[in-house]
């Protein structure tokens, strides 16, 4: 270790760089945006670190913790980043053992336990597990990300802890190194020694101070290290937040997983009564308690108690469909094993009404709904909810109880608050609208009310003998509050706990022992210095600063799995904090508010956006709602065209961010322009003016564009309304012809009369994703008033291309407040909601015959995300397909893989989801109706992929033709 001359608090960024790469540590970033990605996790914190560690291997974690011991500079553990009580933040080094530390390194099917590095993702473990017929128990709503290591710094538990316990009921051995440098694999040591000792004098304190119920999480699990509990070194750590030691590895155990599941859905007229129900539930379910062993109802056949509150699931209504459920203003989710349960639980419910749930997809529905409670509920009232106290628990028969009186707590301090959780446990998640609306006025004022509101949370849970934290820890949030629920005696021995085991502070300072003030440090409470912007955000009074803090840190976009999502690809390709829907949101955010970067005009917002494929993804897929596509076009207007803009465009902006003019100006020669791009060095020298790849084709112009031959077609002349519009939108216009020729012939041959909006209506969408927004809202004003002349007529209007239907229904309303914009967009068809509706009106209508025909479908993200894709496939399987829907982004998304500097991540985009679906059903249809999928399934792997219009047309012989319309 290199001699350092400076004191710790005196040490520069410089320095300790040097000093941990002189240790041998090589992913060592001390830039401003690696700062800020790293400034916040789940929590309202923000705590800037000096330096963001990388660890790629074991040694590596020894080395860092080895320069934070030697230089006094704290270090603090992050897995996924999803921790709510402020647990991940520090202001010295952070550690991501995400990014390499993230192996499964053993399953062992017989003894039923697995080996795995800390930033291994429980997601990970359980596709290691699931070919044994094993997987892990506990499993937190944050499942799909969330790290092993992660799990034992909170003691996670999850839904499923009532059957399978908390994380430190699986934990069976751990190697850690502790903050003294001591590393323990295992057997006897220096600091289980100390640890022995302090409890064993104070015996009698001990036994009956902690292990009350299964959720006392707060603090330290001293009760693990009573002689009678076997001194269990390796569970008494789960839970110690990071303070005590750095998890190298763990040994965790699995259980068998070959079960029937059945869910029966309680409704309750409100959350309280929910609450008041659980205890009969458990009594009728045999469930048994043991806070040291965990809560075990498996064996009698009960899983999950969860509870949830009808203002979220009203949230993701409005947004889509809910399976149905059974009246009420709140319901409880009760999981079984054992379907004789059924009738008992029934009867001890004291429900308003019950429904078995027995459809796999709507019981996954249900439950994702539950699982994205933490995001749902940050917007389910009309202020911004908020974590910091979200994780209290009490013994679950004085949960109705303890819930009655939060209520009335909330009122006290004109709050709201959306109650949900593991209501079986007696630990309750809420978010709660704190009042920070004067921060610029008054940045103390918010502060102070959030202090005072969790000071009288914490004192009447004591009065209950609850615990402040049931999962997530106590953080930053409830350490200072760790007086109000433990005693004198049990404070002292967690002093002495952290001396024994960190006696120099390093690990994680500020949480726990020595508690930093809850009110400091809160993102929140900071004034926000957001340029007025073009777009309209509505979602969020008009301000850029609320919009871009819409994401709480949850980290959704941060699964290795997008599991029929789109959201996140470049992350899904980079596995790079900075390219995740998170990381964007806390550049942007600490470019309004913080004090690391300057402005959208930074080049670390830049950075972190210029990976971003504007697919839209995040809009439906992010459970708070995060468009980072809409923030990407006004940070980019900003940049280029805001109050005091100087920089200039890049080439490819004023090309391919204007392709629709380009393409109306060259529709005239386009034979032309194609021959000349198709001989190499001009091809080239194209290619680099308009800031193209040279990998890159350059799609063909159509020689008569679809309005140009349908004014020489006999449906042009005839002067009769059609019975069905279709809308040439730009790219179907210049580019994709067949689209449009197809949707015709299908729509004929059912005796329809269609004809061609002949007027000439852009969406903007290119203008958009470049941030080109002053032009845009003059193209989309244009289009917007073209097109509801046509939609009000009461014709069904058509567009073919997804994303461009997409823009209308969505970025339209963002550039105008012309009210025929909402009528556009309420009013414009897909094809597949187009061929629905006719269906419906019209059973006599017969569509082609798709039996036998195999399809793999790529959605274009836009149509995911916006319109849904729902309507698409069901229609296919109505028709007789058998669909393989492809999850993820195709990797083009418009000008972005287009462009110079993309290639490779537009290609891993591709490889992670899209071309390993086409490679492995090499008989099937290829489905795709946006122009970006086809035009990258062409380039890539040379697979010619239809629009639902063309592959229906292909099979008009295998239908009845409709009759006349007229």
């Amino acid at each position: 270790m290199p001699d350092l001359a400076l004191p710790a608090s005196d040490l520069a960024a410089p320095d300790l760089v040097a000093a941990l790469r002189g240790a041998g540590l090589s992913d060592v970033d001390d830039s401003a945006l690696a700062r800020a990605l790293y400034s916040s996790d789940a929590s309202l914190y923000r705590v800037p670190p000096r330096a963001v560690v990388r660890p790629r291997h074991r040694d590596e974690l020894l080395a860092v913790l080895g320069v934070a011991r030697e230089t006094g500079v704290p270090l603090t553990m992050r897995g996924a980043g999803t921790s709510i009580a402020g647990n991940a933040v520090g202001p010295g080094i952070v550690v991501d053992t995400s990014r390499h530390l993230n192996r499964v390194l053993s399953v062992d099917p017989e003894s039923r336990t697995a080996l795995v590095e800390p930033g291994t993702a429980h997601a990970v473990l359980q596709r290691a597990a699931a070919p044994h017929g094993l997987r892990f128990g506990p499993d937190p709503s944050t499942h799909p990300r969330c790290t092993i290591g992660g799990m034992i710094g909170n003691n996670a538990c999850g839904s499923r802890a009532l059957g399978y316990g908390r994380t430190s009921d699986n934990v069976t051995a751990m190697d850690v190194a502790f903050g003294t440098g001591e590393v323990w694999t295992g057997g006897s040591s220096a600091a289980g020694d100390a640890l022995a000792g302090l409890v064993d004098s104070h015996l009698a304190h001990v036994r009956t101070s902690f292990g009350r119920f299964t959720r006392q999480v707060s603090g330290y699990s001293l009760e693990h290290l009573l002689p009678e509990n076997g001194r269990d070194l390796a569970k008494f750590l789960v839970g110690s937040e990071g303070t005590l030691g750095v998890v190298l590895g763990a040994t965790v155990r699995l259980v068998d997983d070959r079960v029937d599941r059945h869910l029966l859905v309680l409704g309750y007229p409100s959350m309280t009564e929910a609450a008041d129900a659980v205890p009969a539930l458990l009594t009728a379910a045999g469930a048994a308690t043991d806070a040291v062993g965990g809560r075990s109802t498996a064996d009698a056949g009960l899983t999950a108690c969860e509870g949830l509150d009808a203002r979220i699931v009203d949230l993701v209504r409005a947004g889509g469909g809910v399976p149905d459920l059974p009246p009420g203003g709140g319901w409880l989710f009760v999981e079984y094993t054992d379907p004789a349960l059924e009738t008992a639980l029934v009867a001890a419910s004291g429900a308003l009404g019950h429904r078995v749930v027995t459809d796999e997809r709507e019981a996954a529905a249900l439950w994702r709904i539950r699982e994205d409670g933490a995001g749902l509920a940050a917007r389910s009232l009309g202020r911004r909810a908020y974590s910091g106290w979200e994780d209290a628990a009490v013994p679950p028969e004085k949960l109705g109880t303890w819930l009655r009186e939060f209520d009335d707590l909330l009122s006290a301090h004109d709050l709201q608050g959306v109650p949900y959780g593991h209501f079986g446990d007696g630990c309750v998640h809420v978010r709660i609208d704190f009042d920070f609306s004067d921060r610029d006025v008054d940045p103390a004022a918010g502060p102070r009310r959030f202090r005072e509101f969790l000071v009288a949370c914490a004192t009447k849970l004591g009065e209950h003998g609850g615990s402040m934290s049931g999962e997530h820890g106590d953080g930053r949030a409830r350490s200072e509050l760790l007086p109000l629920m433990y005693d004198a005696e049990s404070l002292r021995l967690f002093s002495a706990v952290k001396h024994a085991l960190d006696p120099d502070d390093v690990l994680n300072p500020g949480v726990l022992v020595d508690p930093a003030p809850l009110d400091a440090d809160l993102r929140p409470a900071r004034p926000v210095k957001a340029p007025r912007p073009l777009l309209r955000l509505a979602h969020d009074n008009g301000s850029f600063g609320e919009a871009v803090h819409r994401c709480t840190g949850v980290g959704k976009c941060v699964a290795p799995d997008s599991k029929g999502g789109v959201m996140c690809p470049s992350w899904q390709a980079t596995r790079d904090e900075k390219d995740s829907t998170r990381g964007r949101s806390r550049v942007l955010q600490e470019a309004l508010d913080g004090t690391l970067l300057h402005g959208l005009s930074d080049p670390a917002v830049g950075e972190a956006l210029d990976l971003c494929l504007a697919c839209k993804g995040c809009a439906s897929d992010c459970p708070t709602g995060v468009d980072m596509a809409t923030y990407k076009s006004e940070a980019l207007h900003q940049r280029y065209d805001g109050d005091g803009a100087t920089e200039r465009r890049p080439m490819s902006h004023l090309t391919l961010g204007r392709l629709p003019l380009w393409s109306r100006l060259i529709a005239p020669v386009a034979g032309l322009a194609n021959t000349s791009l198709r001989i190499g060095p001009l091809a080239r020298v194209a290619k680099k003016v308009a800031g193209v790849d040279q990998r890159r084709s350059i799609p063909s112009f159509a020689t008569t564009t679809v309005r140009a031959g349908e004014r020489r077609t006999e449906r042009a002349a005839d002067a009769r309304v059609p019975d069905v519009w279709v809308w040439a939108d730009s790219f179907t216009d210049h580019f994709q012809t067949g689209s449009a020729h197809a949707a015709i012939e299908v729509l004929e041959s059912l005796g329809l009369r269609v004809k061609v909006i002949d007027e000439h209506a852009c969406c903007g969408l290119t203008w958009i994703t470049t941030g080109q927004l002053t032009k845009a809202q003059k193209i989309v004003a244009a289009s917007v008033e073209t097109l509801e002349r046509y939609v009000s007529s009461g014709v069904p209007v058509v567009a073919l291309e997804p994303s461009c239907l997409a823009t209308l229904r969505s970025d339209a309303t963002e550039l105008t407040d012309d009210p025929r914009a909402v009528t556009v967009a309420e009013g414009m068809l897909s094809f597949a909601e187009l061929l629905t509706r006719l269906r419906a009106e019209r059973p006599e209508l017969a569509l082609p015959d798709l039996t036998g025909v195999e399809v793999v479908a790529q959605p274009h993200c836009h149509h995911h995300a916006v319109i849904g894709w729902g309507t698409d496939e069901t229609l296919l399987r109505d028709l007789g397909a058998s669909v393989t829907k492809v999850s993820g982004c195709c990797g083009l998304a418009g000008n972005f893989g287009m462009e110079e500097g993309h290639y490779e991540v537009s290609v891993a985009v591709a490889e992670t989801n899209l071309l390993p679906a086409v490679r492995s059903h090499p008989d099937a249809v290829v489905l795709a109706d946006g122009m970006s999928c086809k035009v990258q399934l062409d380039d890539l792997v040379g697979v010619r992929a239809l629009h639902l219009a063309e592959l229906l047309a292909s099979r008009l012989d295998g239908a009845a033709q409709g009759g006349d319309a007229s």
